[in-house]
Protein backbone atom coordinates (compact mmCIF):
# COMPACT_ATOMS: atom_id res chain seq x y z
CA UNK A 1 0.00 0.00 0.00
CA UNK A 2 1.51 3.02 -0.60
CA UNK A 3 0.96 4.68 2.48
CA UNK A 4 2.67 2.05 3.81
CA UNK A 5 6.04 3.72 2.39
CA UNK A 6 6.28 6.73 3.31
CA UNK A 7 7.43 8.14 7.11
CA UNK A 8 9.76 5.65 8.11
CA UNK A 9 11.86 4.02 5.31
CA UNK A 10 9.00 1.77 4.23
CA UNK A 11 9.78 -0.36 7.62
CA UNK A 12 6.65 -1.01 9.47
CA UNK A 13 6.85 -1.97 13.55
CA UNK A 14 6.13 -5.54 14.60
CA UNK A 15 3.31 -3.32 16.61
CA UNK A 16 1.90 -1.49 13.74
CA UNK A 17 1.93 -4.14 11.39
CA UNK A 18 -0.58 -5.86 13.95
CA UNK A 19 -2.34 -2.27 14.16
CA UNK A 20 -2.05 -2.55 9.86
CA UNK A 21 -3.32 -6.02 9.63
CA UNK A 22 -6.07 -6.22 12.48
CA UNK A 23 -3.86 -9.14 13.87
CA UNK A 24 -3.59 -7.58 17.55
CA UNK A 25 -4.37 -11.05 19.24
CA UNK A 26 -1.46 -12.55 17.94
CA UNK A 27 0.58 -10.03 18.83
CA UNK A 28 0.25 -9.45 21.95
CA UNK A 29 -0.08 -13.23 22.37
CA UNK A 30 3.55 -13.43 21.70
CA UNK A 31 4.59 -9.90 23.18
CA UNK A 32 6.22 -9.47 26.30
CA UNK A 33 3.76 -7.01 27.11
CA UNK A 34 0.96 -9.19 27.97
CA UNK A 35 3.13 -9.64 31.24
CA UNK A 36 1.26 -6.55 32.24
CA UNK A 37 -1.27 -5.96 34.80
CA UNK A 38 -4.57 -6.89 32.35
CA UNK A 39 -7.28 -4.39 33.50
CA UNK A 40 -10.95 -5.81 32.97
CA UNK A 41 -13.22 -3.38 30.98
CA UNK A 42 -15.47 -1.57 33.91
CA UNK A 43 -19.58 -1.96 33.33
CA UNK A 44 -21.65 0.30 31.06
CA UNK A 45 -22.61 2.31 34.01
CA UNK A 46 -20.05 5.38 34.59
CA UNK A 47 -19.38 6.33 37.97
CA UNK A 48 -20.17 8.75 40.18
CA UNK A 49 -17.44 10.44 42.15
CA UNK A 50 -17.96 14.38 43.78
CA UNK A 51 -20.95 15.04 41.64
CA UNK A 52 -17.89 13.92 38.81
CA UNK A 53 -19.61 11.52 36.17
CA UNK A 54 -16.35 8.86 35.72
CA UNK A 55 -15.96 7.07 32.61
CA UNK A 56 -13.25 4.79 30.64
CA UNK A 57 -13.40 7.26 27.43
CA UNK A 58 -14.66 10.41 26.92
CA UNK A 59 -15.49 11.47 23.14
CA UNK A 60 -15.86 15.39 21.92
CA UNK A 61 -17.48 15.58 18.63
CA UNK A 62 -20.09 12.72 16.98
CA UNK A 63 -18.89 12.49 13.63
CA UNK A 64 -17.95 9.16 11.89
CA UNK A 65 -14.51 9.08 13.87
CA UNK A 66 -16.29 9.55 17.07
CA UNK A 67 -19.55 7.39 16.61
CA UNK A 68 -17.60 4.54 14.76
CA UNK A 69 -14.91 4.67 17.78
CA UNK A 70 -18.08 4.82 20.53
CA UNK A 71 -19.29 1.67 19.49
CA UNK A 72 -16.00 -0.19 19.14
CA UNK A 73 -15.06 1.10 22.25
CA UNK A 74 -18.58 0.19 24.42
CA UNK A 75 -18.85 -3.07 22.45
CA UNK A 76 -15.42 -4.20 24.01
CA UNK A 77 -17.64 -3.12 27.66
CA UNK A 78 -15.77 -0.11 28.56
CA UNK A 79 -17.94 3.02 29.45
CA UNK A 80 -17.90 5.67 26.76
CA UNK A 81 -19.42 9.16 26.70
CA UNK A 82 -20.15 11.53 23.91
CA UNK A 83 -20.19 15.13 23.51
CA UNK A 84 -21.58 16.60 20.62
CA UNK A 85 -22.97 20.24 20.08
CA UNK A 86 -26.05 19.30 17.97
CA UNK A 87 -29.05 16.34 17.94
CA UNK A 88 -29.31 14.02 15.36
CA UNK A 89 -29.91 13.71 13.20
CA UNK A 90 -29.00 16.88 11.50
CA UNK A 91 -26.79 18.25 7.98
CA UNK A 92 -23.10 18.26 7.92
CA UNK A 93 -21.35 20.43 4.95
CA UNK A 94 -19.08 17.20 3.19
CA UNK A 95 -19.69 15.74 0.07
CA UNK A 96 -21.29 12.17 1.23
CA UNK A 97 -19.23 10.55 -0.96
CA UNK A 98 -17.50 7.14 0.61
CA UNK A 99 -14.79 5.31 -0.78
CA UNK A 100 -15.48 1.38 -1.01
CA UNK A 101 -12.73 0.51 0.84
CA UNK A 102 -14.36 1.13 4.26
CA UNK A 103 -18.18 -0.75 2.72
CA UNK A 104 -16.92 -4.57 4.47
CA UNK A 105 -16.37 -2.70 7.68
CA UNK A 106 -19.16 -0.54 8.08
CA UNK A 107 -21.57 -3.72 7.10
CA UNK A 108 -19.76 -5.44 10.00
CA UNK A 109 -20.40 -2.90 12.43
CA UNK A 110 -24.01 -3.35 11.57
CA UNK A 111 -25.41 -1.17 9.24
CA UNK A 112 -27.52 -2.02 5.92
CA UNK A 113 -26.16 -0.14 3.33
CA UNK A 114 -28.92 -1.37 0.56
CA UNK A 115 -32.16 -0.21 2.96
CA UNK A 116 -30.58 2.58 3.59
CA UNK A 117 -30.95 3.08 -0.08
CA UNK A 118 -26.83 4.15 -0.90
CA UNK A 119 -26.09 4.97 -4.43
CA UNK A 120 -23.39 3.04 -5.93
CA UNK A 121 -20.89 5.31 -7.71
CA UNK A 122 -18.62 3.94 -10.28
CA UNK A 123 -17.26 7.07 -12.65
CA UNK A 124 -15.81 10.14 -12.07
CA UNK A 125 -16.16 13.35 -14.51
CA UNK A 126 -14.15 16.23 -13.67
CA UNK A 127 -14.84 19.83 -15.99
CA UNK A 128 -12.68 22.93 -16.40
CA UNK A 129 -14.20 26.47 -15.89
CA UNK A 130 -14.64 26.67 -19.61
CA UNK A 131 -16.62 23.28 -19.27
CA UNK A 132 -14.23 20.42 -21.02
CA UNK A 133 -14.57 17.48 -19.59
CA UNK A 134 -12.72 14.41 -18.62
CA UNK A 135 -14.41 11.00 -17.65
CA UNK A 136 -13.17 7.99 -16.13
CA UNK A 137 -13.66 4.70 -14.38
CA UNK A 138 -12.84 5.09 -10.74
CA UNK A 139 -10.85 1.79 -9.81
CA UNK A 140 -12.41 1.27 -6.51
CA UNK A 141 -15.60 3.00 -6.77
CA UNK A 142 -17.69 4.13 -3.85
CA UNK A 143 -21.07 4.89 -2.28
CA UNK A 144 -23.66 7.72 -1.85
CA UNK A 145 -25.33 8.74 1.24
CA UNK A 146 -26.21 11.94 3.28
CA UNK A 147 -24.72 12.53 6.55
CA UNK A 148 -28.19 13.04 7.33
CA UNK A 149 -28.92 9.46 7.48
CA UNK A 150 -25.50 7.89 7.89
CA UNK A 151 -24.80 9.65 11.16
CA UNK A 152 -28.01 9.07 12.63
CA UNK A 153 -27.90 5.08 11.83
CA UNK A 154 -24.57 5.28 13.28
CA UNK A 155 -25.75 7.34 16.28
CA UNK A 156 -28.19 4.19 16.69
CA UNK A 157 -26.15 1.97 16.96
CA UNK A 158 -23.85 3.49 19.29
CA UNK A 159 -26.80 3.90 21.93
CA UNK A 160 -27.52 0.46 21.57
CA UNK A 161 -23.69 -0.66 22.77
CA UNK A 162 -24.34 1.46 25.55
CA UNK A 163 -22.70 4.70 24.50
CA UNK A 164 -24.18 7.70 26.61
CA UNK A 165 -24.62 11.11 24.45
CA UNK A 166 -24.65 14.43 25.93
CA UNK A 167 -26.30 16.31 22.86
CA UNK A 168 -26.34 20.35 22.63
CA UNK A 169 -23.47 20.28 24.11
CA UNK A 170 -20.17 22.25 23.87
CA UNK A 171 -16.79 20.79 25.62
CA UNK A 172 -15.38 24.72 26.77
CA UNK A 173 -12.14 22.52 28.15
CA UNK A 174 -10.16 19.67 28.16
CA UNK A 175 -7.12 19.51 31.04
CA UNK A 176 -4.77 16.33 31.38
CA UNK A 177 -4.05 15.38 35.10
CA UNK A 178 -0.82 14.29 35.67
CA UNK A 179 -1.63 11.79 38.25
CA UNK A 180 -0.95 8.28 39.65
CA UNK A 181 1.04 6.33 36.63
CA UNK A 182 -1.35 6.77 33.33
CA UNK A 183 -3.30 10.57 34.56
CA UNK A 184 -6.44 11.16 33.63
CA UNK A 185 -8.74 14.04 32.01
CA UNK A 186 -11.20 16.42 33.21
CA UNK A 187 -13.75 18.23 30.75
CA UNK A 188 -15.78 21.87 31.11
CA UNK A 189 -19.41 21.81 29.94
CA UNK A 190 -21.43 25.21 30.09
CA UNK A 191 -24.64 22.12 32.15
CA UNK A 192 -22.71 19.84 33.60
CA UNK A 193 -20.17 19.46 36.04
CA UNK A 194 -16.81 18.44 35.07
CA UNK A 195 -16.62 15.00 33.39
CA UNK A 196 -13.77 12.63 34.28
CA UNK A 197 -12.55 9.78 32.22
CA UNK A 198 -9.42 7.59 31.79
CA UNK A 199 -9.21 8.47 27.13
CA UNK A 200 -10.27 11.37 25.60
CA UNK A 201 -10.99 11.14 21.77
CA UNK A 202 -10.80 14.53 19.96
CA UNK A 203 -13.60 13.93 16.94
CA UNK A 204 -15.05 17.45 16.56
CA UNK A 205 -14.67 18.00 12.74
CA UNK A 206 -12.91 20.81 10.69
CA UNK A 207 -12.97 23.42 12.81
CA UNK A 208 -14.07 24.00 16.75
CA UNK A 209 -13.10 26.57 19.32
CA UNK A 210 -11.43 24.26 21.38
CA UNK A 211 -8.28 23.80 18.90
CA UNK A 212 -7.94 27.65 20.06
CA UNK A 213 -8.21 26.91 23.43
CA UNK A 214 -5.65 24.19 22.88
CA UNK A 215 -3.44 26.40 20.96
CA UNK A 216 -3.22 24.30 18.10
CA UNK A 217 -0.50 25.39 15.63
CA UNK A 218 -3.38 26.45 12.46
CA UNK A 219 -5.31 28.51 14.08
CA UNK A 220 -2.90 31.06 13.80
CA UNK A 221 -3.51 31.18 10.35
CA UNK A 222 -6.86 32.55 9.51
CA UNK A 223 -8.19 30.40 6.45
CA UNK A 224 -8.98 31.64 3.16
CA UNK A 225 -11.94 28.89 2.60
CA UNK A 226 -15.84 28.43 2.28
CA UNK A 227 -17.55 24.82 2.10
CA UNK A 228 -21.19 25.17 0.93
CA UNK A 229 -23.91 22.10 0.53
CA UNK A 230 -27.03 21.44 -0.71
CA UNK A 231 -29.83 18.46 -1.14
CA UNK A 232 -30.68 18.72 -4.78
CA UNK A 233 -33.22 16.75 -7.26
CA UNK A 234 -32.18 17.22 -10.86
CA UNK A 235 -33.04 15.40 -13.70
CA UNK A 236 -30.37 13.71 -16.45
CA UNK A 237 -27.40 13.39 -14.02
CA UNK A 238 -26.10 9.44 -13.78
CA UNK A 239 -26.40 7.68 -10.29
CA UNK A 240 -23.26 6.20 -11.10
CA UNK A 241 -21.37 9.37 -11.32
CA UNK A 242 -19.09 11.63 -9.06
CA UNK A 243 -18.56 14.86 -10.50
CA UNK A 244 -15.94 17.84 -9.80
CA UNK A 245 -16.85 20.96 -11.73
CA UNK A 246 -13.90 23.86 -11.25
CA UNK A 247 -14.82 27.30 -11.25
CA UNK A 248 -12.68 30.40 -10.49
CA UNK A 249 -11.26 30.19 -7.38
CA UNK A 250 -13.25 26.88 -6.40
CA UNK A 251 -14.43 23.45 -7.25
CA UNK A 252 -18.17 22.02 -7.03
CA UNK A 253 -18.98 18.16 -6.38
CA UNK A 254 -21.96 16.56 -7.30
CA UNK A 255 -23.11 12.70 -6.99
CA UNK A 256 -26.29 10.91 -6.20
CA UNK A 257 -27.04 9.89 -2.15
CA UNK A 258 -30.37 8.00 -0.64
CA UNK A 259 -33.92 8.79 -2.34
CA UNK A 260 -33.16 10.22 -5.63
CA UNK A 261 -31.25 13.17 -4.02
CA UNK A 262 -27.98 14.70 -4.97
CA UNK A 263 -25.27 16.25 -2.75
CA UNK A 264 -24.01 19.38 -4.38
CA UNK A 265 -21.26 21.04 -2.28
CA UNK A 266 -18.57 23.18 -3.03
CA UNK A 267 -15.22 24.64 -1.96
CA UNK A 268 -14.29 28.48 -2.53
CA UNK A 269 -13.13 31.27 -1.12
CA UNK A 270 -14.14 34.45 1.43
CA UNK A 271 -12.47 36.28 -1.06
CA UNK A 272 -15.02 35.41 -3.68
CA UNK A 273 -17.92 35.34 -1.58
CA UNK A 274 -16.87 38.79 -0.39
CA UNK A 275 -16.44 40.52 -4.03
CA UNK A 276 -20.06 39.45 -5.27
CA UNK A 277 -21.42 40.42 -1.18
CA UNK A 278 -23.63 37.00 -1.06
CA UNK A 279 -23.85 33.12 -1.33
CA UNK A 280 -26.22 33.32 -4.43
CA UNK A 281 -24.63 36.67 -5.88
CA UNK A 282 -21.64 34.81 -6.04
CA UNK A 283 -23.06 31.66 -7.53
CA UNK A 284 -24.94 33.41 -10.57
CA UNK A 285 -21.58 35.39 -11.17
CA UNK A 286 -18.64 33.02 -10.59
CA UNK A 287 -20.43 29.33 -10.73
CA UNK A 288 -22.25 29.77 -13.40
CA UNK A 289 -19.40 30.47 -15.39
CA UNK A 290 -19.18 26.60 -16.14
CA UNK A 291 -22.04 25.47 -18.16
CA UNK A 292 -22.19 22.19 -16.50
CA UNK A 293 -22.89 24.26 -13.55
CA UNK A 294 -25.24 26.62 -14.87
CA UNK A 295 -27.33 24.19 -15.75
CA UNK A 296 -27.31 22.25 -12.38
CA UNK A 297 -28.11 25.35 -10.18
CA UNK A 298 -31.30 26.57 -12.81
CA UNK A 299 -32.69 23.22 -13.77
CA UNK A 300 -32.47 21.64 -10.75
CA UNK A 301 -35.13 21.48 -7.34
CA UNK A 302 -33.07 22.95 -4.15
CA UNK A 303 -34.36 21.23 -1.35
CA UNK A 304 -32.92 23.53 1.66
CA UNK A 305 -34.90 27.16 2.01
CA UNK A 306 -31.43 27.72 2.39
CA UNK A 307 -27.45 25.81 2.12
CA UNK A 308 -25.30 24.79 4.70
CA UNK A 309 -22.32 26.60 5.41
CA UNK A 310 -18.58 26.22 7.12
CA UNK A 311 -15.92 28.34 7.74
CA UNK A 312 -12.84 28.38 9.74
CA UNK A 313 -11.52 24.98 8.14
CA UNK A 314 -7.77 24.58 7.25
CA UNK A 315 -5.99 22.01 5.20
CA UNK A 316 -2.55 22.59 6.99
CA UNK A 317 -1.17 19.51 8.21
CA UNK A 318 -2.06 18.85 12.36
CA UNK A 319 -1.19 16.90 15.12
CA UNK A 320 -2.55 13.41 15.84
CA UNK A 321 -2.03 14.05 19.48
CA UNK A 322 -2.75 16.88 21.50
CA UNK A 323 -2.35 17.41 25.23
CA UNK A 324 -2.73 13.55 25.32
CA UNK A 325 -6.13 13.33 23.79
CA UNK A 326 -6.39 11.01 20.09
CA UNK A 327 -7.24 13.58 17.08
CA UNK A 328 -9.52 11.36 15.16
CA UNK A 329 -11.03 12.37 11.46
CA UNK A 330 -11.17 15.97 10.43
CA UNK A 331 -9.86 17.25 13.43
CA UNK A 332 -6.31 15.01 12.66
CA UNK A 333 -6.03 16.05 9.20
CA UNK A 334 -8.80 17.53 6.69
CA UNK A 335 -7.95 16.02 3.74
CA UNK A 336 -8.79 18.15 0.23
CA UNK A 337 -12.65 17.66 -0.68
CA UNK A 338 -11.58 17.05 -4.32
CA UNK A 339 -9.88 13.62 -3.48
CA UNK A 340 -13.28 12.20 -2.03
CA UNK A 341 -12.02 9.98 0.65
CA UNK A 342 -12.14 12.09 4.12
CA UNK A 343 -15.51 9.99 5.66
CA UNK A 344 -13.02 6.84 4.56
CA UNK A 345 -10.31 7.99 6.63
CA UNK A 346 -13.15 8.98 9.66
CA UNK A 347 -14.08 5.83 9.77
CA UNK A 348 -10.86 4.48 9.53
CA UNK A 349 -9.24 6.96 11.74
CA UNK A 350 -11.88 6.31 14.19
CA UNK A 351 -11.55 2.23 14.10
CA UNK A 352 -7.25 2.60 14.93
CA UNK A 353 -8.24 4.84 17.70
CA UNK A 354 -10.46 2.50 19.60
CA UNK A 355 -7.85 -0.47 18.83
CA UNK A 356 -5.36 1.04 20.63
CA UNK A 357 -7.62 2.82 23.13
CA UNK A 358 -8.17 -0.77 24.23
CA UNK A 359 -5.22 -2.01 24.38
CA UNK A 360 -4.16 0.94 26.85
CA UNK A 361 -7.12 0.73 28.90
CA UNK A 362 -6.13 -2.54 29.10
CA UNK A 363 -2.63 -2.55 30.57
CA UNK A 364 -0.85 -3.56 27.61
CA UNK A 365 0.40 -0.22 26.66
CA UNK A 366 1.82 3.07 28.67
CA UNK A 367 0.28 6.54 27.40
CA UNK A 368 3.13 7.03 25.80
CA UNK A 369 3.43 3.91 23.97
CA UNK A 370 -0.32 4.16 23.05
CA UNK A 371 0.50 8.32 21.85
CA UNK A 372 3.46 6.99 19.72
CA UNK A 373 1.68 4.20 18.11
CA UNK A 374 -1.19 6.24 17.45
CA UNK A 375 0.91 9.44 15.46
CA UNK A 376 2.71 6.71 13.86
CA UNK A 377 -0.02 4.38 12.85
CA UNK A 378 -2.16 7.98 11.63
CA UNK A 379 1.21 8.77 9.28
CA UNK A 380 1.05 5.53 7.63
CA UNK A 381 -2.42 5.01 7.22
CA UNK A 382 -3.47 8.63 5.89
CA UNK A 383 0.03 11.08 6.07
CA UNK A 384 0.61 10.66 2.36
CA UNK A 385 -3.08 10.62 1.00
CA UNK A 386 -2.92 14.08 2.72
CA UNK A 387 0.28 15.90 1.19
CA UNK A 388 -1.02 14.38 -2.15
CA UNK A 389 -4.28 16.09 -1.39
CA UNK A 390 -2.97 19.39 -0.41
CA UNK A 391 -0.90 19.50 -3.61
CA UNK A 392 -3.15 18.12 -6.18
CA UNK A 393 -5.91 20.54 -4.76
CA UNK A 394 -3.38 23.54 -6.43
CA UNK A 395 -4.10 22.50 -9.97
CA UNK A 396 -7.85 23.28 -9.17
CA UNK A 397 -9.69 26.12 -8.51
CA UNK A 398 -7.28 28.49 -10.64
CA UNK A 399 -8.52 28.63 -14.29
CA UNK A 400 -5.35 28.36 -16.24
CA UNK A 401 -4.21 25.71 -13.88
CA UNK A 402 -7.67 23.13 -14.06
CA UNK A 403 -7.40 24.04 -18.29
CA UNK A 404 -3.62 22.51 -18.17
CA UNK A 405 -4.64 19.84 -16.04
CA UNK A 406 -7.38 18.67 -17.28
CA UNK A 407 -5.85 18.84 -21.44
CA UNK A 408 -2.70 17.36 -19.36
CA UNK A 409 -4.80 13.96 -17.84
CA UNK A 410 -6.31 13.70 -21.01
CA UNK A 411 -3.58 12.92 -23.14
CA UNK A 412 -1.81 10.30 -19.87
CA UNK A 413 -5.20 8.80 -18.46
CA UNK A 414 -3.48 6.43 -16.30
CA UNK A 415 -1.65 9.49 -14.39
CA UNK A 416 -4.99 10.63 -13.12
CA UNK A 417 -5.59 7.00 -12.04
CA UNK A 418 -2.47 6.57 -10.41
CA UNK A 419 -3.29 10.20 -8.72
CA UNK A 420 -7.00 9.15 -7.57
CA UNK A 421 -5.35 5.58 -6.08
CA UNK A 422 -2.42 8.24 -4.00
CA UNK A 423 -5.86 9.57 -2.26
CA UNK A 424 -7.24 6.27 -0.95
CA UNK A 425 -6.76 3.12 1.04
CA UNK A 426 -7.56 -0.34 0.29
CA UNK A 427 -10.44 -2.42 1.19
CA UNK A 428 -10.67 -2.21 5.22
CA UNK A 429 -11.23 -6.02 6.02
CA UNK A 430 -9.41 -7.02 9.00
CA UNK A 431 -12.08 -5.95 12.06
Amino acid sequence: MFTYLVGNGGIISTQNWALATGQWGNYFKNSKTQQLKTQTPTTQNPTTQNSKMIYDVAIVGGGLAGLVSSIELARQGWTVVLIERKSYPFHRVCGEYISNEVRPYLQHLGLDLVQLGVKNITRFAFTSPSGRTLQTNLDLGGFGISRYVLDFELYQLAQQAGVQFLLNQNVEDVQFIPQNETGFFELATPDFSKITAKMVLGAYGKAAKIDKTLNRDFTRQKSPYVGVKYHIRTADFPTDLIALHNFEDGYCGISAIEADKYCLCYLTTRNNLRQHGNIAEMERAVLHQNPHLKRIFTQSEFLYERPEVINEFSFAPKTAVENHMLMIGDAAGLIAPLCGNGMAMAIHGGKIAAQLTHQFLKGHLSRVELEAQYSQAWRWQFGARLWVGRNVQRLFGRKWLSELALSFFKTAPPLLTFVMKQTHGKTLEEY
